[in-house]
């Protein structure tokens, strides 16, 4: 049985699906039950769940690792998936994804490498993500540091917030480094790029249409 709880700080909704003390989801929105209904949406089919009202200290852990994760504060982030309601393939893809540190980015095919699987793959969990803001799915960029897509579109908005959420990330570093993934390197890469690319592009974050057309 996955348990669903939610959890109200500062105006914002936080929220988990969870068995005993691992994740089947987590979301966040200004409203409660959105919160509830994309949790609900993420649990997968023939599974039961239960909304409950009284939180575990393991729950109430959780919501308050969103709340620092939604302010960029990565220090607390710890998780385990419950792989008994989450796919094999669909578990190390996200924790893959997750592993991209605030102020760095990495391609699909790389977080395709790091999980054996494929990039199509990778981007179709992303554009669903069950688990925000655990795996910061704008941080998963093209292989040009194109932004490419973000939520399961690739219009200018679309394409204009996952800039903004990356700019806000921009920490200054100079160089990519190399993180661990069960076992396996994942480069990841500075923020910068990927600015550097949407400009030169004509994506910028106070106009609104593109310049030239993406190649």
């Amino acid at each position: 049985m996955v348990s669903i709880y939610v959890k109200e700080m500062d105006g914002t909704w936080y929220g988990l699906a969870y068995v005993g003390e691992k994740i089947v989801a987590t979301a966040v929105s200004s409203a409660k039950e959105k919160t509830k209904g994309n949790l609900i949406r993420s649990i997968p089919l023939g599974v039961e769940h239960q909304v409950v009202e009284e939180s575990s200290e393991f729950a109430e852990k959780t919501a308050l690792m969103l709340r620092e994760l939604e302010r960029g504060n990565e220090e607390s982030k710890s998780f385990s998936i419950a792989t008994e309601c989450v796919p094999e393939l669909v578990a190390r893809v996200l924790e893959a994804a997750a592993a991209v540190p605030i102020g760095y980015v990495a391609s699909y095919g790389d977080v395709a490498k790091a999980a054996d699987a494929e990039p199509k793959v990778v981007g179709e969990i992303m554009a669903g993500n069950p688990l925000y803001p655990i795996v910061a799915c704008h941080r998963i960029v093209g292989s040009d540091f194109s932004l490419v897509g973000y939520g399961e579109r690739k219009t200018l908005p679309a394409l204009r917030a996952k800039l903004a959420r990356l700019s806000k990330e921009a920490r200054g570093f100079a160089k990519e480094r190399e993180v661990l993934v069960n076992g396996k390197r994942l480069t990841v890469y500075p923020v910068e790029l990927v600015i550097r690319k949407a400009r030169k592009r004509g994506l910028d974050l106070r106009q609104r249409r593109l310049l030239d057309s993406p190649r």
